[in-house]
């Protein structure tokens, strides 16, 4: 059975989700989606679970912010390939705008559009959501979907920062409208 946290972290209260299959039996792991900030309360959260991978919607400092300390045991760093750079440049993910100096170690894998992947024996499926970033992406899990800062309970990501396309947004809206009927959205704020 599926079972999920949600934290939110940092000053933009950026939503952190921890996820984990009771049935896994590969041990007791979790897995930590947008993890923007506070790490020492996400690993606390996580109850004594090894966190397997670490999944990012996007690559902006506020998803970013915890990857660096949550990653030393060795949790997979999982984003899109278009927002890999990110990870490694503060004028890409936006942390310059604001002062800070915010980045993350490398990707250890990088998913596009279909991808299916597993962690602590939860099956998700990537879907290439751009417009907020070039490389922004929901993950679909169970009855679940986490949209990041696609898709808000009530709007949608802003499309100002480097790399947005209000364009490419409405598209990813109108393919995600939908599914909002089929799935509980999880969003990142």
């Amino acid at each position: 059975m599926l079972h999920m946290k949600n934290l939110a972290v940092g000053e933009l209260a950026t939503c952190c989700y921890i996820v984990w299959d009771d049935a896994d039996k590969t041990g007791d792991t979790c897995v930590v989606i947008d993890p923007g900030a506070e790490p020492e309360r996400i690993r606390q959260a996580c109850e004594g679970r090894k966190i397997e991978a670490i999944l990012l919607t996007h690559g902006h400092f506020d998803h970013i912010g915890g990857v660096a300390e949550l990653a030393k045991d060795g949790a997979e760093i999982v984003i899109h390939r278009e927002d890999a750079p990110m990870l490694g440049d503060t004028r890409l993910n936006a942390s310059w705008l604001v002062g800070w100096n915010v980045t993350a170690p490398a990707a250890t894998r990088t998913v596009a559009e279909g991808d299916k992947i597993t962690y602590a024996g939860v099956n998700f499926t990537v879907l290439h959501t751009p417009g907020h970033t070039p490389g922004c992406v929901c993950y679909q899990a169970g009855e679940w979907l986490f949209t990041g800062d696609t898709l808000f309970h009530y709007g949608y990501g802003r499309t100002d920062l480097p790399g947005g396309s209000m364009r490419k947004m409405a598209e990813s809206l109108r393919r995600l409208q939908p599914l909002v009927q089929q799935y509980e959205i999880f969003p990142g704020h």
